[in-house]
């Protein structure tokens, strides 16, 4: 069974790059351009991943990723952060916030496509 991928991320030329490497690998892909269509989206669709920008307009990455961790429905939903934030401060910070993972950007898509490989094999 196709694992889906929900993909929140404000800047269309990201949000297309991270498409296009994962659609190619047979995943099927949603997508939000911020924060609150991530929340609704998760709910609805129940994606197999969730892959959140940080700095995002109407609703940053971090709160509606602990919308969507508080929600009994979508807690379970791996949840990793893509951001442009690199410092070993904020990478501690983003895994104390919950999140199940943190990709820096600009990313290296080898290292990217084994990642999320990765945390899709431990889910479902």
């Amino acid at each position: 069974m196709e694992k889906t991928i929900l993909i929140v991320e404000d800047d269309t030329q990201n949000r297309k790059l991270v498409k296009e490497l994962l659609a190619t690998r047979g995943y099927r892909i949603i997508e939000a351009e911020n924060g609150k269509q991530g929340v609704v989206l998760a709910a609805e669709k129940k994606p197999d991943l969730i892959l959140m920008d940080v700095q995002m307009p109407v609703m940053n990455g971090l709160d509606a990723m602990k919308i969507i961790k508080a929600d009994d429905d979508t807690k379970s939903i791996p949840v990793i952060l893509l951001t442009a934030f690199a410092m070993k401060e904020d990478k501690e910070r983003f895994c104390k916030s919950g999140c199940d993972g943190y990709i820096t950007k600009p990313m290296d898509t080898r290292k990217f496509i084994k990642i999320i490989g990765e945390y899709l094999a431990g889910a479902g």
